[in-house]
């Protein structure tokens, strides 16, 4: 059912709301394993790179910390207890031992995030990768415009990937619709205190921001912030804590 209301922006999720899940697991990741030892090896020195294998190696760094269990953020000690150990130091001989330990585990690291979008640049720049969205996207997205809705993007992996996709997406380039975006340099997605930063950046009060993710949890912390919020479901991929938001199933039950 739409809205009875109308929010000034509206905050999307990316996997599994604006593009399938498969298309991050099967096409996205694969490629990113397959290619990140010759990227790093080929521009390691470009500094945009060298930065993020710093930040690699200081996440690393802090994983082997004794003072510390787990790493990252979004880590526990359970990872030590069930010997979830990252690479010994030698990883920095090659950091691609690092960067497929940390996929191996989905980790939401802002470092692997990042290098992932430039590995994946490659792929939309030859025209390997297209951006996966679902049918319904360039439609809503050209009727929230001609309703003033403002488009905002909120996804773990970095604005680099974010706008490769929707620019080089299956519905065309998607970026001239899209006011903003955001990754886990904002900060991380079951954080409240993201989303009241995303508001703020959007200069719309929280409740005028309205989220749509297909993670409960991401909709626990934001309307902890007080962001109203939806629950988008795809492909029939209803979570088990559903009845605790409304659902859409498609974009044309928001607006």
């Amino acid at each position: 059912m739409p809205l009875e209301w109308t929010p000034r922006v509206l905050l999307l999720d990316v996997e599994g709301t604006t593009t399938p899940v498969t298309f991050v697991t099967e096409v996205l990741f694969p490629f990113a394993r397959r290619h990140v030892s010759r990227f790093i090896a080929a521009h390691g020195d470009r500094p945009d790179v060298r930065a993020d294998l710093e930040a690699l190696r200081a996440e690393h760094a802090g994983a082997l910390s004794p003072t510390r269990r787990g790493w990252g953020p979004d880590a526990t000690g359970e990872d030590m207890a069930a010997n979830l150990v990252p690479p010994p130091p030698g990883w920095t001989g090659d950091a691609s031992t690092y960067v497929l330990w940390l996929m191996d585990r989905d980790r939401k690291s802002t470092g692997l995030k990042s290098l992932q979008g430039k590995i994946w640049e490659d792929g939309y720049r030859s025209g390997e990768i297209r951006g996966a969205v679902y049918p319904d996207v360039r439609t809503a997205f050209e009727r929230w415009r001609t309703a003033s809705i403002d488009i905002a993007i909120f996804s773990s992996g970095s604005v680099l990937a974010q706008r490769l996709l929707f620019e080089h997406s299956t519905a065309g380039d998607l970026t001239p619709f899209i006011r903003s975006y955001f990754d886990t340099t904002t900060g991380p997605k079951l954080s409240p205190g993201s989303y009241g930063r995303i508001a703020e950046d959007l200069a719309s009060p929280c409740p005028g921001v309205l989220f749509v993710s297909d993670v409960a949890a991401e909709l626990d912390a934001a309307a902890h912030s007080g962001l109203p919020v939806r629950l988008c479901v795809r492909d029939g991929r209803v979570p088990p804590d559903a009845e605790t938001y409304t659902i859409v199933t498609t974009f044309g039950d928001l607006y």
